[in-house]
């Protein structure tokens, strides 16, 4: 089939390259036409592992192509996506939804047969309605199907999770258009892999749930953690006991600094707009912002108190300040909030993150970039891990030690244990854990 993906940032790079892995022939249109060159030199804009071998690949095949001109990509197309960007509109937290609407006018003026149009972008119930409005406003002889078919993208695993997704989701009002959404996924289909379809409104709630219900979990397992900090409980434990009850499972349980990245933050926002505008009450997503906000801003002050309440021309070593590892992307990630803070208590900064530095260094000013993690302890009076990076679990201690002016490490995503960091000399602090763990009883499987 072609398909057209309008929008070559994240998902559409991403989903745009592994349709074209699946043997379609994709389009991936962009209007940044420097952003279109780079990729059609195997440039890519973004670090996601494994992408750039993927698209030189369907490249190479002729399965994949970039263009700034579409008006004759959208022209060809079976499938047309919509994978643009609806950030959090300022003010009320509703989406943007400026972009998907102004693609829509272009789709709706330069397409001349049927064609499904899919969105790919995140967008709030009732997006998809409001797509057919416009395109039969614009063109009223235009035989189009709508459809909504979300994303459900983890950055740093994003070609794993298209390729073998937990299910696809797919809204769709004619059998017209779940045929033709049937043969696109065909590869997964035939796999087994499950598909759901439901109408245009349930697909758009499905993303904006499913994002809030995993949001929910960090912000409780965090507030948990401060509660086990406060009677002597270890929160991995708490997290791993919960864990096992197959009803809750063992992920998004691990207590942190926050969540950050360029979903949580702006679907919980965007859900409890959307829930005001239908007088409906989603009070738990509203008290997970909330709480989500005060948890990052609350970091800096643990760091201060860790360091005495003096941190005025103390150099703290950071590591890691991408929202997650494995991507470069700096989107509300907590260390946008925790480090200006340390900065104006008159902390000098210096940071190591493997892939941040080429968003960061527009976004945190007034730091030192250190080439690797040594060299940004070097002689700083303590080291403060933001983001779980897994080349930090595997750090030299000693040398650790030896650079650092103070052996004081803050740990706030619970990398070590904190028996093995006293043991090696250092202060350490941690998330929900005493400072020595309790014993843990082995866990007994029946035979």
């Amino acid at each position: 089939m072609r398909i057209t993906m309008i929008g070559s940032g994240y998902v559409g790079l991403v989903s745009g390259t592994c349709f074209a892995e699946f043997g379609h022939e994709v389009t991936c249109v962009d209007k940044d036409e420097s952003k279109i060159q780079s990729l059609s030199k195997g440039i890519i804009p973004i670090y996601e592992p494994g992408l750039e071998t993927l698209i030189r690949k369907n490249v190479d095949n002729n399965r994949l192509k970039f263009t700034t001109d579409i008006k004759t990509a959208i022209g060809t197309a079976d499938v047309i996506y919509i994978a643009v960007g609806t950030p959090s509109r300022r003010g009320d937290g509703h989406a943007d939804l400026s972009y998907v609407y102004e693609v829509a006018e272009e789709i709706g003026r330069s397409l001349k047969k049927h064609a499904v149009i899919a969105t790919k972008s995140t967008v709030p119930v009732g997006t998809g309605q409001k797509i057919m409005t416009c395109l039969n406003k614009i063109n009223p002889l235009l035989e189009t199907d709508v459809v909504s078919n979300p994303e459900f993208l983890r950055e740093g695993s994003a070609i794993e999770d298209f390729m073998n997704p937990d299910r696809v989701i797919i809204g769709a009002s004619s059998e017209r258009a779940k045929e033709i959404m049937k043969e696109l996924y065909r590869p997964l289909i035939s796999r087994e892999v499950p598909v759901l379809f439901t109408n245009l409104e349930t697909a758009e709630l499905i993303k904006y749930a499913s994002n809030a219900f995993l949001a929910t979990k960090i912000a409780f397992i965090n507030e948990i953690a401060d509660l086990c900090e406060k009677c002597n409980a270890d929160i991995q434990s708490v997290s791993k006991g919960m864990g096992m009850d197959k009803r809750i499972g063992e992920k998004f349980l691990h207590a942190g600094p926050g969540y950050g990245g360029s979903c949580f933050p702006k679907d919980t926002l965007a859900l409890t707009a959307t829930a005001k505008e239908f007088l409906s009450s989603v009070s738990i997503v509203e008290a997970v912002v909330q709480s989500n906000n005060q948890r990052k801003q609350s970091m800096a002050h643990r760091i201060i108190k860790a360091m005495q309440e003096d941190i005025n021309q103390k150099t703290i070593a950071i590591l890691g300040v991408t929202f997650k590892p494995n991507t470069d992307d700096m989107r509300e990630s907590p260390s946008l909030d925790i480090i200006p803070v340390l900065q104006s208590k008159g902390a000098k900064i210096n940071i190591f993150d493997p892939q941040g530095q080429k968003e960061g260094i527009n976004l945190l000013p007034g730091v030192k970039w250190c080439q690797d993690p040594y060299a940004a302890m070097q002689n700083a009076d303590s080291a403060v891990i933001i983001t779980e990076w897994p080349e930090f679990s595997a750090l030299n201690l000693a040398r650790m030690k030896e650079s650092l002016k103070h052996p004081l490490i803050i740990d706030l995503r619970n990398i070590y244990q904190p028996e093995e960091m006293e043991k090696a000399g250092f202060t350490y602090y941690s998330i929900g854990r005493t400072s020595v763990r309790p014993i843990i009883p082995s866990i007994i499987k029946a035979a």
